[in-house]
């Protein structure tokens, strides 16, 4: 099937669509092109990397094979690199609103932003869905959003010289503060309760550098914000005592958790379990035929959730993809190492 540029009103036809471009979609890019089936993802972050790039961009990761250490961000620019010989097409900033089945068998995707995709297979590679941080209970806080109220730390340069506070009991909170207070002019951390829902050499790390002077930290709420045209000045700090004073900051960073939206995907009439999705494991194909789910998105007996099973699911679900998008031909088995036609598609030939 070829991929072909729509005329204005008239959807995209091509393989296969991807709902998600974190490292999982993005591996399963390569496998489906290397038997030659072309790809459209939709992501409704503005990047690829999907959690990777959203919440620890530069967090580093220690369990991909032959890569002692990663981090999102990089084995997201290793990914795309990659996959550059295959050309996908990405729709970035667009959710997945509907899905319908064609009186021919294939598939019609429509997003939010009004693209229409049409594939004879869809594979589902969301993770646990839209990762939405929780906003504090804060009154006015949307108009420091991205200004200087941060949900996830995307640059730590960025950071440098600042007067940076930080809220939260979890991993996230402190494994934040440590990475901060190198390159932050002054940095608090602030915690409703003396006690931590994070790793305790984290914890650690942290009172020692409270100990050191490099790191405060207070049992305390934020309470207000106060600034200007989205400029952070000050915010007012409610301690154990339920006494209030004014904390200077210019940068605030709550890392109070995050919610898992699954969004329009479980409206899709698929087979679901407490929001994720039930596969086989031979193809990882959905009680739906023709719509897969690898990654986070998808439960079966025992299901690991690690970016190398998500690799794994992506290989056997092009195997099956192609028999579907191609049910005239045969299916040639080959090794990267050895095989000249897949090197020629690689560019390496």
């Amino acid at each position: 099937m070829n991929d072909m540029t729509p005329e204005a009103g008239k959807a995209t036809e091509t393989d296969v669509i991807i709902i998600g471009a974190g490292p999982i979609g993005l591996f399963a890019v390569f496998e489906l092109g290397l038997l030659d089936l072309k790809c459209h993802l939709v992501d409704i972050l503005d990047r690829p990397g999907g959690q990777c790039t959203e919440l620890y961009p530069e967090k580093p990761i220690y369990d991909i094979p032959g890569i002692p250490i990663v981090t999102g961000q990089e084995l997201t620019d290793r990914l795309l690199e990659q996959i550059k010989p295959f050309h996908a097409q990405f729709h970035f900033s667009e959710m997945a609103a509907g899905l319908t089945k064609l009186s021919d068998g294939r598939w019609k995707l429509s997003t939010d932003a009004g693209t229409e995709l049409i594939a004879p297979v869809v594979v589902i590679a969301a993770g646990g869905g839209s990762f939405v941080p929780k906003r504090p209970p804060i009154p006015g806080i949307e108009g420091y959003e991205s200004k200087s109220v941060f949900y996830a730390v995307r640059k730590i340069e960025e950071f440098r010289g600042k007067n940076i506070l930080i809220a939260g009991g979890g991993d996230s909170a402190l494994d934040w503060t440590l990475n901060l207070a190198p390159v932050a002019e002054k940095l608090t951390l602030v915690h409703h309760r003396d006690g931590f829902r994070a790793a305790q050499q984290s914890v650690n790390r942290m009172h020692e550098l409270v100990k050191e002077g490099k790191v405060v930290f207070h049992v305390a709420s934020v309470k207000a914000l106060h600034g200007n045209d989205g400029a952070l000045e000050a915010v007012t700090l409610s301690g154990a005592d339920k006494k209030e004073w004014r904390h200077e900051t210019n940068a605030f960073l709550p890392f109070f958790g995050l919610t898992i939206k699954l969004g329009p995907i479980g409206d899709f009439g698929l087979n679901l379990h407490e929001n994720l999705i039930p596969v086989d494991t031979a193809k990882f194909e959905s009680s739906t035929p023709g719509i897969f789910a690898i990654g986070d998105i998808n439960t079966y007996p025992g299901k690991l959730k690690l970016i190398l099973s998500g690799f794994h699911e992506a290989a056997l679900m092009a195997q099956a993809a192609f028999r579907i998008c191609k049910p005239t031909e045969k299916l040639r088995f080959q090794y990267t190492t050895s095989s000249s036609s897949l090197q020629k598609k690689l560019g390496v030939a």
